[in-house]
């Protein structure tokens, strides 16, 4: 079991108790997609990792794993349509449209492997 210690505040003790590093730090865009998708159709799970601690872990992990796997897409992504710095001078208008369809790709992609599964 845990052992918990306790500070003393007049009469009373209090248990000493708070959060980790992990727990304090904020989510980003595919971690709270992650959260929001536990909550409304994998309640269990959600609860399960509520209940175990584990929740602000997984959902940090599938954080930097969202944001590993873009950095190795994109660059594979904008080589395939052709997109150079070239095209970036020349026609700013057309590279900025490829970029966000590629980043759109990218996005349902990750939303498909990670936040939905």
């Amino acid at each position: 079991m845990f052992k918990l210690n306790y500070n003393r505040h007049g009469e009373f003790l209090i248990p000493d108790i708070g959060l980790s590093v992990e727990d304090r730090m904020p989510l980003g865009k595919y971690g709270t997609m992650r959260c929001q998708y536990l909550k409304a159709h994998r309640p269990g799970l959600f609860a399960r990792l509520l209940l175990s601690g584990q929740l602000m872990h997984q959902l940090h992990e599938v954080d930097r794993a969202a944001l590993r796997r873009m950095d190795i897409l994109l660059p594979q992504m904008m080589t395939e349509a052709g997109l150079t710095e070239e095209l970036k001078n020349a026609d700013p208008l057309q590279w900025a449209c490829t970029m966000n369809v590629i980043t759109a790709q990218i996005d349902e992609i990750l939303l498909a492997e990670l936040v939905y599964s």
